[in-house]
């Protein structure tokens, strides 16, 4: 086998990875990125840019018809969407990415890399070691639920439903989560006649319920079809389609069905057996992105592989600070994981912010409820002058959760038609602890929808 030594050694090339691989390189030490499918990774080909390129024309059709005077049609070319999609991804290529890597100074290796050891990686014939670091960042992948008749038809899962270049004339999404309601709302919008499958009430059930009703009326108003309460009983291929029967006894007939059921780390054959963790499951870490119960500051994780904070850029700023880390510990520095520094994720418990793309938008960060009593929430109609100018019957509502103590902002929920362009705001006035009293002097520019940061506090009482 042969055999070959770098300062750190990075398993993962997607966006997670590259940052982390990046971030050492810029410290002074040698890296070696290894990717098993596509540099790039799930973000880039098959998630965050062609799921948002397959919502854009939907959501700006939409837009348009709100208002007066705009010329507009009933539907959208999807042979010119799936093309724009597609020049989002390289067309599936990934030699960009790679140019990128290598003129960042980073080595590249295409293969499965399983620890086999102590700072030791196995890459197919090729025994890769690392002076400093291993670093983790092998992502996610979908979970499959346990369906009767499910091994029997071929179901698309996030990655088919994001790279398809063909509308299914009926699609059924099961799950109500972030990919299970854009995915429904972006197929709908490009011609299908879906059904969206939930269990609870209302879909996006990991935000307040204000903001899984407005979303479950933005999908009604595309054509989605809601089976709230209900799940899978069983599936069946039935003459060239498939025959869903739902819990409680309906039954649905159905040329795609896509499982939109959540994801879990991949971590199920990397090797991890052999260091004493156990395959499949999360990696667990501290701020720093230190591995916990393995001997040695040499194995880090960023990115999903952690679960603690499962979003693309959240990965990012996680594996920057293990770079950074790892860059600091190999100059023989103390490094001093303190909250907020710079070697520490401590957003990841604070200021986590998201983005549903639908129509409309959903867009929140840090807390959604209060935990404590010191807490206290003000939620409002988002009816300001820079709404009404935006759309007609512009609706939205916003949730702010305050640590009525410090007078800080620890949250922020909106929902409405392009409310995502709010969010950092949000994000500063948290990660800095924006006083309330400072904030009130931050003047929102009229009319604009920012002027919800008036009428909100002005709620709290200032």
């Amino acid at each position: 086998m042969a055999d070959e030594t770098y300062d750190v050694v990075v398993i993962g090339g997607g966006p997670v990875g590259e940052n982390a691989a990046s971030r050492v390189v810029q410290g002074g030490l040698t890296a070696v990125l290894i990717e098993s499918e596509r540099y790039g990774g799930e973000c880039s080909y098959w998630a965050c840019m062609p799921s948002k390129a397959l919502l854009r024309p939907g959501n700006l059709l939409a837009a348009a018809k709100r208002v007066p005077g705009v010329p507009v049609g009933d539907r959208i070319d999807p042979a010119a969407v799936f093309a724009r999609r597609d020049s989002f991804t390289s067309h599936w290529d990934d030699s960009g990415q790679v140019d990128w890597a290598e003129g960042a100074g980073i080595t590249t290796l295409r293969g499965h890399g399983r620890i086999t050891g102590e700072r030791e990686v196995t890459v197919g014939d090729r025994i890769v070691r690392a002076r400093h670091a291993v670093v983790v960042c092998a992502g996610s992948v979908a979970k499959t639920p346990p369906i009767d008749g499910l091994d029997a038809i071929e179901a698309w899962t996030s990655r088919e439903a994001t790279s398809a270049s063909e509308v299914p004339d009926r699609l059924a999404v099961l799950g109500g989560g972030v990919v299970g309601v854009e995915m429904a709302q972006a197929w709908a919008a490009l011609g299908s006649t879906v059904d969206l499958i939930i269990t609870g009430p209302r879909p996006l059930p990991m935000f307040p319920g204000f903001v899984g009703d407005a979303v479950a009326k933005g999908l009604a108003e595309t054509g989605v079809r809601l089976h709230a309460g209900s799940g899978l009983d069983s599936v069946s291929q039935v003459d060239g389609f498939v025959r869903l029967s739902l819990l409680g006894g309906e039954e649905l007939e159905v040329d795609k069905l896509l499982l939109a059921t959540g994801r879990r780390p991949a971590t199920d054959d990397l090797g991890l057996a052999s260091i004493g963790l156990r395959d499949g499951d999360p990696l667990d870490v501290g701020d720093s992105g230190l591995v916990s119960d393995v001997e040695g500051r040499w194995l880090f994780a960023a990115g999903d592989v952690t679960g603690r904070a499962p979003l693309t850029h959240q990965g990012k700023y996680e594996a920057r600070v293990v770079g950074d880390v790892i860059a600091a510990q190999a100059r023989g520095e103390t490094v001093d994981a303190g909250p907020w520094t710079r070697y520490a994720a401590t957003a990841d418990e604070h200021a986590v912010p998201q983005v549903v793309f639908t129509d409309p938008e959903v867009a929140s960060v840090g807390l959604t409820e209060p935990r404590f009593g010191v807490h206290r929430s003000v939620e409002i109609d988002l009816a300001v002058a820079g709404g009404a100018l935006h759309a007609d019957g512009y609706t939205g509502r916003v949730r702010m959760v305050v640590d009525a103590e410090r007078e800080v902002l620890l949250g922020v929920t909106f929902v409405g038609q392009d409310v995502a362009e709010l969010l950092h705001a949000a994000t500063i006035a948290i990660t800095a602890e924006v006083p309330l009293r400072r904030l009130w002097h931050a003047v929102p520019a009229y009319p604009t929808i920012s002027e919800i940061w008036l009428r909100l506090l002005e709620e709290y009482g200032l």
